[in-house]
């Protein structure tokens, strides 16, 4: 677009005068906030409108009798009067056409500035929404990068494999440790515990059989947050068997038997 000619055009004197339909106004409007130089000679209009508002309101509105009486009494009086009505007529005349450039004026600046307000509150929410979007994305990438993640160590031929059966507090509970013995890790997938109570916590268990000793592998603190419900865990124990009990919150020193929710040995692995 040529500005100098689209300045030239005459579209904008038609804008401040309120003489351009809705869809003009707003293809002005738009140029307006695209080009500056568009929007200065805009202001620069309408300020002429209001200095040549001002120049057609009558300043001294106090009669002055004599000279309607000198013109009265002239020899062609009927020109006279008519001549004074014309120019009366032409002073009204161009105060109201004054007046109502100045009223079209103002409405246009109010639809204009009512016109930004709703256009910037509409950037404003088209970013909050691209924000809001954004962060979705990059959660959900995260989150795919955590499961193929977990998935490709899961299916590590070397891994060791022990399935962990519900106990008596609750049969239908169930869990796996995936046990990396190379980097001395476990992998634990709980998926099958209930969420505990407020003021509870899971703690696991390495356990070695003869004699029965547990050793603390610490506790899922967060679990309920964890959607996948899998935890790596450092375990350097020579492991039979690993456990898992329901605990006040902080850990004990020696598992609670009564709320041994799942236990599975070594051993039992086919």
């Amino acid at each position: 677009m040529d500005i100098n000619n689209y300045i030239n055009s005459g579209i904008l004197e038609l804008y401040v005068a309120g003489a351009l339909s809705d869809e003009e106004n707003k293809e002005v409007y738009e140029v307006m906030l695209k080009h500056p130089e568009v929007l200065n000679e805009v202001l620069q209009i309408e300020a002429a409108i209001l200095k040549l508002t001002e120049a057609t309101v009558p300043k001294n509105t106090v009669l002055d009798f004599k000279p309607i009486a000198d013109r009265i009494h002239t020899t062609n009086t009927e020109n006279k009067v008519v001549k004074m009505k014309a120019e009366r007529l032409r002073t009204s005349w161009l105060s109201i056409t004054g007046w109502a450039a100045a009223i079209i004026l103002g409405i246009g600046l109010f639809w204009a500035i009512q016109q930004n307000n709703q256009l910037q509150s509409e950037i404003n929410l088209t970013k909050t929404d691209n924000n809001f979007l954004e962060q979705q994305v990059q959660i959900a990438n995260s989150d795919l990068k955590e499961t193929k993640k977990i998935l490709s160590i899961l299916r590590d031929k070397d891994l060791l494999s022990i399935p962990l059966g519900g106990q008596a507090v609750y049969p239908e509970a169930y869990a796996k440790v995936y046990w990396d013995k190379s980097e001395n890790n476990i992998y634990l997938d709980v998926q099958g515990l209930p969420e505990p109570p407020e003021g509870k916590v899971y703690q696991v268990w390495s356990l070695t059989l003869d004699p029965l000793t547990p050793t603390s592998l610490g506790t899922l603190d967060n679990f309920s947050s964890d959607d996948n419900k899998i935890f790596a865990i450092k375990n350097t124990n020579a492991s039979e068997a690993f456990g898992i009990t329901l605990e006040p919150a902080g850990g004990s020193e020696s598992p609670t038997l009564e709320q041994l929710y799942t236990l599975g040995t070594v051993a039992s692995v086919s």
